[in-house]
């Protein structure tokens, strides 16, 4: 997995820190893993910009006014500034059927950095890997659900991608049906354009099928 530049490598954006709300004050604590991320591997310091996101589309541009490290680090922050990173007028779903070792993984971070809008995990006829329901399946998804987070972070966006619970092809051929925009499988991918004429909230669903398809269940585009 792709991870955080080190400390004094240039940066064209302040680095984004994930939080469960965005604060209501002018100055706020970082705590938790995400100031342990960022006192120990990025050194965060006085004076050094970043920002704070909900995952949901609210930002927070802040400054770091003074760093706590030890066992359990935290920042105090000033805030600068808030903005709302807006829905896309065009939604992308990328389906991506389960897939053997960190393979799953790595598609869910490549789709992040693209700007997917949610990766769905698909239980499709032919993937080799199984998510059995009950723990090992929860901790599959919370691998995907992990991936996505650190991969938005990475790519600085404000909205992290929804990773739902994984469906079964009847399940996918139904969320198929009510979409409204195109659809696409990868053996003919023809990716529609966010800059394209869209209707309002349309959404774009890309499969991905094991290297062995899906028998007859791939929708053209």
């Amino acid at each position: 997995m792709t991870t955080d530049d080190g400390p004094g490598a240039p940066e064209t954006t302040p680095p984004v820190f994930l939080v469960d709300e965005l604060p209501a004050g002018q100055t706020a604590v970082l705590d938790g893993e995400e100031a342990r991320h960022a006192v120990t591997v990025r050194r965060a310091r006085a004076g050094e910009r970043l920002t704070l996101s909900d995952g949901a589309g609210g930002l927070a541009d802040c400054v770091v006014a003074a760093v706590e490290p030890g066992r359990h680090p935290t920042l105090e922050v000033t805030v600068e500034g808030r903005r709302e990173d807006p829905p896309p007028a065009l939604r992308v779903t990328i389906v991506q059927a389960l897939a053997k070792g960190d393979r799953g993984e790595l598609a869910v971070e490549l789709a992040t950095e693209a700007g997917a809008d949610a990766v769905l995990p698909w239980r499709a006829a032919r993937s080799i890997a199984r998510w059995d329901d009950g723990p090992r399946g929860a901790k599959a998804l919370a691998k995907w659900r992990s991936t996505a987070r650190a991969a938005a972070k990475q790519a600085r966006r404000g909205r992290v991608p929804e990773v739902p619970e994984p469906a079964t092809t009847a399940q996918l051929a139904a969320r198929i049906a009510d979409a409204r925009g195109p659809t696409c499988s990868r053996p003919r991918p023809r990716p529609a354009s966010r800059t394209s004429p869209c209707p309002n909230a349309a959404t774009c669903i890309s499969s991905s099928a094991p290297r062995a398809g899906s028998p007859a269940r791939n929708w053209p585009c």
